[in-house]
């Protein structure tokens, strides 16, 4: 199998690159990032066919598409807050971009093709879990646009037969994950202060929770989609019901670093929504072979990978 990642230098596909490559049923994986969001070290070391351009740019996918059987669209923007200073660059990204990778995938006849969606989608539904088929109702630009991902690729399948699957992420974690910059997720933020013996800046009251889902496990199910060329007409979340505040985040990074974590509040971002927590039905029944890195575990390798890059002390011993 011969497989191209987009956004491959980012922290997801970074991850998913190094596991793919290996994956015995994986012959080839090809790259394309422009890097506006991933970086070039996060390839170092990786024998992947890198194309340096972005989505769209059409030469630039028809040279990364050429030969290839599968494709794992994660190029995007991502981050609310972005979203909310430049709407248009969130769209033409993750909207535009989605429908440009879609069509070069058409005319590439590629087989099997896995887009990157976001939990961010339900928006203001309150129910929880989050089931796929409830409404949804984006808060945020970003959240529209990814909107627009899923529902692109699903059309594709529905009007043209490219087989496709939308998977909605949940919040990803994990080793690789940027905390430098304005849009950084929280737990490489929490992580990186915590070590550095700093405040944790907290957002909000922290009783505001996640489901998050440790990078591995998402690596596993593309893997095992790409390998069974798993297709779906609905989107899937991509989550397994480990719902957790920020908190107990917290809480959890002090019982890993043996020591306590100051917090610092401060207003809640806008666009943010309280609460997520995932159905997971439909994502079990399609990976039943799936078992999830624990939150702590996941926690454990995040914590002891940026003491590595910062010289600091790890997490405690267990």
């Amino acid at each position: 199998m011969r497989i191209l990642i987009t956004g491959g230098a980012g922290f997801i596909g970074a991850n998913l690159a190094r596991a793919a490559l290996a994956e015995p049923a994986v012959k080839e994986v090809s790259v394309l990032d422009d890097f506006s969001v991933g970086l070039r070290g996060n390839l170092d070391g990786l024998d992947v066919d890198l194309v340096e351009g972005s989505i769209l740019d059409p030469a630039a996918l028809d040279a990364a598409m050429a030969g290839r059987e599968a494709v794992v669209h994660l190029a995007a923007l991502p981050s609310v807050p972005r979203s909310l200073r430049d709407p248009l660059a969130s769209h033409h990204a993750n909207a535009t971009g989605t429908l440009m990778v879609l069509e070069a995938a058409r005319r590439h006849d590629v087989a099997h093709v896995l887009v990157a969606s976001s939990s961010s989608v339900y928006g203001m539904n309150p129910a929880l879990p989050k089931v796929e088929l409830t409404w949804t109702r984006p808060m945020s630009p970003y959240a529209a646009s990814k909107l627009a991902t899923e529902a692109y690729a699903l059309a594709h399948q529905a009007s043209f037969g490219l087989p496709t699957l939308a998977l909605r992420f949940f919040n990803v974690f994990g080793p690789g994950q940027r905390h430098d910059h304005a849009y950084a997720a929280v737990i490489p933020r929490f992580t990186h202060a915590a070590l550095r013996g700093e405040p944790v800046v907290v957002h909000g009251d922290g009783t505001q929770s996640r489901d998050f889902t440790y990078v591995g496990t998402v690596c596993e199910v593309i893997l095992d989609a790409l390998r069974r060329r798993v297709r779906h007409p609905h989107p899937v979340n991509l989550a397994f019901g480990a719902r957790a505040s920020l908190l107990q985040v917290l809480d959890e990074l002090e019982s890993l670093l043996g020591r306590p974590i100051a917090r610092e509040h401060v207003a809640p971002r806008t666009g943010d929504v309280p609460h997520s927590l995932a159905d997971d039905t439909t994502l079990r029944y399609l990976f039943p072979d799936v078992t999830p890195v624990a939150r702590e575990q996941g926690l454990r390798a995040t914590s002891e990978w940026m003491a590595g890059r910062l010289g600091t002390a790890p997490a405690a011993p267990r």
